[in-house]
Order: C-alpha cells, then structure tokens, then sequence
C-alpha cells in the first residue's frame, strides 16, 4: 500500500471523529469509539462474503440442538473468529429508531466468537453504546466505517472491469494505521507518549539483523518468535514474515509460533484482532495481557527469536512493588548466580525499567540448540552508561558483555520515531556468536545514514530506506571497520571503579591512626578512580603511575572495588571540526576591514 492511501485512511477515520464524536465526546474520549470501531469494521470486511454460509451453518447446528457450535461456525467463515448474528454493519445503518438500532447492535455484537468477545471487553466498548444511542450519533458512525469509499478489509476491492478500486489492508500496514491513530489522540490529549511505536523501517531493519546472518542455519523445524512488549504486534508479525521468507529461498519446511505480552488493553486487544485476522486462531492465545515485568505470563518458555522496543524512561515502581520491592526482588530473570556473587543483581532504577525487558528477553534464550536464540532490541541512549559500577544497569551490561552475548549495537539517526526525537540504539544479542565474533563487539554508527521524509509522521522526519537497510546488514555481516562500523574487545567497555582514600591530618600535621595503627582515611578527600579493565599492568600499575606521584600517602580501599560497564558511542566515533588555520583567520579579518573601511568612507562621502 502507498502513502498516499495509507494517509487517506487514517484522515477519513480521524475524520469520523471529527464528523460525529465531537460534541458527544471529549477529544481525549474519542479513542474509546474510533479504536474499537476501527477493528470492528475490519472484522466485519472480512467476514461479509462469508455471511450466508455462516447463517446455513447456524442453522442446521441450531435444528440438531447442538450448543457448542464456534468451531464450526468458524469453519464456515473460513477465519479464526466468526459473527453468527443475522446482521452485518452494512445492514444496520438504515435503522430508523434507537432503540432498534441499539436491540440489533448489541446482538450483532454478541454474535462475535468468544476470541472477539475478550477483544471488545478490553476496549470497554459495550459503555459507549448508551451515550452514542442517546446522543443519535451510533448510526452516523456506522454509515461513515462502512462507506465504500474505504476499504479495511486485507482483501482489494474490485470495479466492474475486474480493477483494483481499492488495494488490501495488510496486518502491519493496518498496525500501523492504528499506532498512527493512538499517537494523534495522545497528542490532542496532551499525553506524555510512554510507548514509542516502532516504525516499519525500524522494524524492517530489526529483522534484517536479526535473521539475516542465520539465514542459512534455519532448517526444516519449528521456530518461536517473542516480544514482552509486543504493543500492536508490528515486529512478531514482520519477524515471521522474513524468517518464512528467508527458509523459502533455501528450500526449507518451517513453522513459526508467535508469542508475547503486553500491558495496555487498547494495544493488545488490536495485536489480537490482527492475529485473528491472518487466520492463527490458536496462536491468538499465545498473546497474554498483564505486565511482563511483574506478571510474566510465560515464565517457562523459551525462544529462538526475540523482538522488542520496551517502553522508555519508564517507571516500574508498581512493578518494583509487586515482585518485593526493589531490594526485596529475588525474580530469577533479574537477581542471578555471577561470577562470585550468588545474588548478582540486575536490577535498574524505579524510574526507567526499560532494561528489565532486556535481561526478560536473556532469560528466555535457548542454551541446548544449535542455532540458540537472537535477541534484537531498541533501546535510548541510557541503557549504554546509565548507572554506576556496580548498580543495576552497570551490572547488565556486564553479564551481557562477559557473557560473551553482545554481537552489535547499531545507532540510528534521530526523529526516527513518531512519538520521540531521542537518540535510538538497536542492541543484537545472541548466545551463539560465530567464532570471528568471540570475544568481540561491533559498532555501528548509522545517525548519518537516512532519507529524508516528504511529510514529517509526528516527530519521525526521516527514514531507513531498503538500500539503506541493506548497507548496515552488509557491515554487519561483513564485521569490518570502518568509517561506520568498529570492531573492539569486550574488555574495552569495562572498568574498575576504585576508591582511593587520603589520611586525616591532626592540627600538627601528623597522620591519625586507629588502635592497630593503620591510618585513618579522610573523608573529605576520599575519591574514585575508574580504571579500564584494559589497563596495562592493571589496578597497581595505574595506582603506581596516576596516583602515588601526586599523593604518596593514599592507599586503595580494595573491599569497595567495583566492575563496571559503559559503551560510549561519542567517545568512539567522534569527528572533531577541524580549525582554521591562521592564514585562513587573517584573511576574514583583512577583508572584514577592508568592508568597514568601505561603508566608512561611503557614509563619510555621502
């Protein structure tokens, strides 16, 4: 589908809102009428041609006095889901009295299968039918989802000459149409956008890192594919497409399950509709509402393939709470037996909890197949150097390093994002890196590499086109430095924080000791030193050349020596501005005088 008609429809829909909600509701209110119609209407597009035979069907069950009948009224739709009213939307917008309309309504609302009932009841959408009846606005909004002049339907509509009138809506096309029509209520809500919605570039790109160096590992089998924030459901679905796609190319059998879970009821319920929609009744249950932080709803499972972009500077305090506070937290996923320590904890601050989903998605790899898992995340700029040594973030990214699971970081450019200008970072982890990769982590500064959008989407002003996409895959796969791309060793990203006390000095100017005679150290001149772990010589030798010629009576406190880890893309890939040399200075100066004394002399003369 074009821009054009994917602007066209969310325009008319935003349109409807306009057109027939506007003195019934508030603008902040809208979402609850738009969204569940939205998905209503594309259920009932689908299921229209079907509507007969659904009836027949109902019928002979109905007349053998068979109760159970979803499974076979949804054989005859043909689709995962099934209406087994008399009506369908286009039959109810001719009616003439409220109170019919709403009688008939509500029992074409029933007659939805139980898979749809969940979706309507977390929309709430049944207390909105009283206020649209009240207000005579229900059978406006009916008229305009059904009017022929759009199509919500996956299937094109068609001329009298067999044209296409009106293309298909794909599911990620129609995700996006939804994720589109949330960020514009949240902004005329004034909404602080907590959830950055991913855009099809993005996500494009996510697959292409994620599947393209494995693609000739993938053999004739079964592969789960996850994401514990999985919104609207945009990077599973594309994640299965590739994966379907790349298996194809080499002659491979596969069957790929979609897993995930999200919090927000208006998301979820849509991520549900779009499975229901592409046929996968059974995989619709794979999808769990409720938070994957304090409530993981598949805390056994493990996957091949892990997908996500986790909500941002995010507070987790309920979450925290839930699981026992935050010193209280003994969750597996998060508090873990490292290196020396059996409670190492990975546990970031209230206040962002994005991290956490990454140490999730960990926690859910595969260790005991060949291919293991791969892990492909969005993060912002603070999941890299947030946190001090030691701390939570710090401490994740530790075990991810020194477990040898961190293959790239990919910087984006900014204003990729409908909802967010921020600086992005796509993180690719995997437990199988091939052997040129161990040991190693690879770079890739892609902020410069984009094409400008003809019409900004929010924030979004730019995007990653296919040739683009193409271009940082190839530096992926091709592991090679570069103007864009950096090879270094895990070590380089670790350091010691070391604590380094000075003496106290009595009125005399002699050192205070304690009883066994060690000095005692001064508060006030206590300081910290972060030593790289690549430091020649190490913890000594930096304390030999940095420290004792400029302090010969200060000591390191071992026992509050700490590893920590940061990544700094700046410190890496900085390009100084180079300056102008002296001559090029003079002659500005020289021909700035030279103007002055022109426009002195114009203005003296004149």
């Amino acid at each position: 589908m074009d821009n054009q008609t994917y602007n066209q429809i969310v325009s008319f829909i935003w349109g409807i809102a306009d057109d027939c909600l506007r003195d019934v509701y508030v603008r902040g209110k809208y979402r609850d009428v738009i969204l569940p119609m939205t998905v209503i209407r594309r259920l009932d597009a689908v299921l229209e041609d079907s509507k007969e035979a659904v009836l027949a069907m109902k019928k002979k069950l109905d007349e053998a006095g068979i109760l159970n009948q979803t499974d076979a009224l949804c054989a005859a739709a043909g689709e995962a889901f099934c209406n087994s009213s008399p009506f369908t939307l286009k039959d109810l917008k001719s009616r003439a009295k409220n109170q019919q309309l709403k009688a008939d309504f509500i029992a074409y609302l029933d007659g939805f299968s139980p898979n749809v009932q969940e979706i309507l009841e977390k929309f709430k959408f049944r207390n909105q039918i009283d206020t649209m009846i009240e207000a005579d606005i229900l059978g406006a909004v009916i008229e305009k989802f059904v009017s022929p002049t759009i199509n919500l339907s996956p299937k094109p509509v068609y001329n009298d000459k067999g044209e296409v009138k009106l293309p298909g809506l794909d599911n990620h096309t129609m995700g996006v149409i939804f994720e589109e029509l949330i960020r514009r209520f949240n902004e005329e809500n004034n909404e602080e956008a907590g959830e950055h919605f991913t855009p099809r570039d993005v996500v494009e790109l996510m697959a292409d890192l994620i599947f393209i160096p494995i693609k000739d590992q993938i053999t004739d089998g079964t592969y789960l594919l996850y994401d514990g924030a999985i919104g609207t459901g945009g990077m599973v679905t594309t994640g299965e497409k590739r994966i379907l796609e790349l298996a194809q190319e080499n002659n491979k059998q596969v069957a790929v399950h979609l897993f995930g879970q999200e919090i927000n009821p208006e998301t979820y319920a849509i991520t549900k509709a779009d499975l229901l929609l592409k046929g996968d009744g059974e995989e619709v249950e794979n999808i769990k509402y409720g938070s994957t932080l304090s409530n993981d709803a598949l805390p056994t499972k493990e996957f091949d393939f892990m997908m996500s972009n986790p909500p941002y500077g995010k507070a987790w305090k309920t979450d925290a709470e839930k699981l026992g506070g935050k010193t209280g937290i003994t969750d597996s996923r998060f508090v873990i037996s490292f290196k020396d320590d059996p409670e190492f904890k990975m546990i970031p601050r209230v206040s962002d909890g994005q991290m956490l989903f990454l140490a999730n998605n960990i926690a859910k790899m595969k260790h005991n197949t060949k291919l293991g898992s791969r892990i492909a995340e969005v993060h912002n700029g603070s999941s890299l150097f947030t946190g001090d040594a030691g701390g939570g973030e710090s401490n994740l990214r530790r075990y991810i390093i020194e477990s040898d699971y961190l293959e790239a970081i990919i910087a984006l450019p900014e204003n990729m994002f409908y909802n967010t200008g921020i600086a992005t970072y796509i993180w690719i982890v995997t437990n199988r890196k091939e052997q040129r990769r161990k040991g190693k982590v690879q770079l890739i500064d892609a902020t410069n590499l984009k094409a400008p959008l003809r019409k900004n989407l929010g924030n979004k002003n730019c995007e990653l086109t296919e040739e683009i996409r193409n271009q940082i895959a190839e530096m992926l796969l091709n592991f090679e430095e570069n103007e864009y791309s950096k090879i270094f060793d895990n070590e380089e990203f670790g350091y010691y924080k070391v604590t380094i006390n000075r003496p106290q000095r009595d009125e005399e100017g002699k050192i205070i000791t304690d009883k066994k005679g060690n000095p005692k150290a001064d508060k006030n001149l206590t300081d910290t030193e972060q030593i790289p772990l690549k430091y020649e010589g190490g913890i000594k030798k930096f304390f030999e050349e940095e420290v004792f010629p400029y302090a010969p009576d200060a000591w390191i406190d071992h026992s509050k020596t700490q590893i920590g880890y940061e990544i700094s893309f700046t410190k890496y890939f900085y390009k100084p501005v180079r300056l102008r040399t002296l001559e090029e200075i003079k002659a500005d100066i020289i021909a700035l005088e030279a103007e002055t004394d022109g426009l002195l002399n114009e203005t003296i003369g004149g």
